[in-house]
């Protein structure tokens, strides 16, 4: 299904959208083409102008290019790897709707991005296509019709690439629903094509109901200037911001990273919110960390930043089973019934407790 070019904002004509784009741009070699075209048949390539003048050619292990430029280990596909990790085909009632939680849906009116994330879940399904207004309205009619949805999530894709009279009557039709009482944007335009964010587009997201953006971001490099006044200027009206990080082996799994992200996020007026641990989706196993690292990670976070600064470690169970949080307890109980608490650096100490309490 193909995108309506007026339902979308006009893209630069210099995006890298292929193999050959990524050579004659220097940023594979000239044997990496076949493979990273190979990659592209799963998931399309896309990287804007603005990030692809951020990577760092003499790195081998620029964290932009990791993230955004194919790799030939996407086309390995390990056993444990699941077609739609998070299940999403069988909690979508009808076009555009996933609704796996009773007071929350996720209403995807695009399914392309002006960047492709090569570890992304959702890698089966985006690349081309949007709703037209039939599916739209379809769409919008069955939160209109579900009383329990308290919050809606656009997502995609990445619904800021949509044109603003696009936004506008989405954001519209949504907040003239009494009980649609949160919405909710998932995107990363403010960070890898911030020259989209504009007064108007601040303006089109201004209504009754509160819209709160999640910015996904992963790296403290991916928060350059023109990004950081992108998120001011929304921030600045009234917009708050949340942020979700994915943890990427080579890219964030190292306590000194995730702490000066976290840091600079808080900085910029985004509260962290979650890390993700990767998905098991087609060809991403070499971006996965274990369970361990990343709660490994999350101990060493808890002793060195603000509370402020602390995401929440989930993992969405495969299958569809939702997400959950990933904890490493500091409290456990002895033999004797009192307790043990386990601080920040590791130390144990106990903890006694009246015997008068419930």
């Amino acid at each position: 299904m193909k995108v309506a070019k007026n339902l979308v904002q006009s893209s630069h004509k210099n995006y890298i959208r292929s193999a050959k784009d990524l050579y004659d741009n220097n940023l594979i070699p000239f044997d990496h083409i076949q493979p990273a075209q190979k990659a592209s048949e799963t998931l399309p390539i896309a990287i804007t102008p603005h990030i692809a003048k951020q990577i760092n050619l003499a790195d081998s292990n620029d964290p932009l290019a990791r993230q955004f430029i194919p790799n030939f280990r996407e086309n390995n596909v390990s056993a444990d790897e699941i077609f739609d990790p998070i299940g999403d085909q069988a909690f979508t009632p009808v076009e555009g709707i996933v609704h796996r939680y009773p007071d929350r849906v996720l209403l995807i009116p695009i399914l392309s991005c002006p960047i492709y994330c090569r570890y992304c879940f959702r890698r089966a399904a985006v690349g081309s296509g949007t709703l037209n207004n039939q599916k739209l309205n379809s769409a919008i009619e069955y939160i209109r019709q579900n009383k329990k949805v308290w919050e809606v999530i656009l997502s995609g894709g990445d619904p800021l690439i949509l044109s603003q009279r696009r936004i506008s009557t989405i954001i519209s039709k949504l907040d003239e629903i009494d009980h649609v009482k949160v919405i909710r944007i998932h995107t990363r335009v403010p960070l890898v094509d911030p020259s989209r964010i504009s007064c108007k587009l601040v303006k089109t997201l201004k209504c009754k109901t509160p819209v709160y953006v999640v910015l996904h971001c992963n790296h403290p490099k991916e928060l350059e200037e023109n990004a950081r006044n992108a998120i001011a200027l929304m921030v600045d009206s009234g917009i708050p911001f949340l942020s979700q990080t994915v943890l990427l082996k080579g890219v964030n799994d190292q306590s000194d990273i995730l702490e000066k992200l976290m840091r600079e996020l808080v900085i910029c007026r985004i509260k962290p919110y979650y890390l993700h641990h990767g998905d098991k989706a087609l060809g991403t196993r070499h971006f996965r960390t274990s369970l361990k690292t990343g709660l490994s990670l999350m101990k060493k976070l808890r002793g060195k930043i603000s509370g402020l600064c602390q995401p929440t470690y989930m993992i969405d169970i495969p299958g569809g089973y939702g997400k959950v949080p990933i904890n490493s307890s500091y409290v456990r109980q002895t033999k004797m019934g009192d307790w043990c608490i386990e601080d920040w650096q590791g130390e144990e100490h106990s903890y006694k407790e009246s015997t008068d309490y419930p």
